[in-house]
């Protein structure tokens, strides 16, 4: 890459978006992976069910989580003590 190369990342206002969308795709996948194989097990419909778990669980989570983590880091401030 040379130094003219444009910078394609997004501004800085964006993260309060972005940090939600990672977390809620990070963990629904994970949650609904593990939620999916405990219920029906490793069976030939497993992946399916899993994606379907996935997407509605991902629905719910990024708006949840969108209003939750400001919430979450006050009452961090509120119980840890500033360094």
């Amino acid at each position: 890459m040379t130094s003219q190369t444009r910078d394609l990342r997004l501004p800085a206002s964006w993260a309060p978006f972005v940090m939600p969308l990672i977390l809620s795709v990070c963990m629904t996948f994970i949650v609904s992976g593990i939620a999916t194989l405990k219920a029906i097990g490793l069976t030939d419909r497993f992946f399916d069910l899993w994606m379907g778990a996935w997407g509605v669980s991902w629905i719910v989570s990024f708006p949840t989580l969108l209003v939750i983590l400001p919430l979450a880091r006050k009452l961090v401030n509120f119980i840890v003590r500033p360094v």
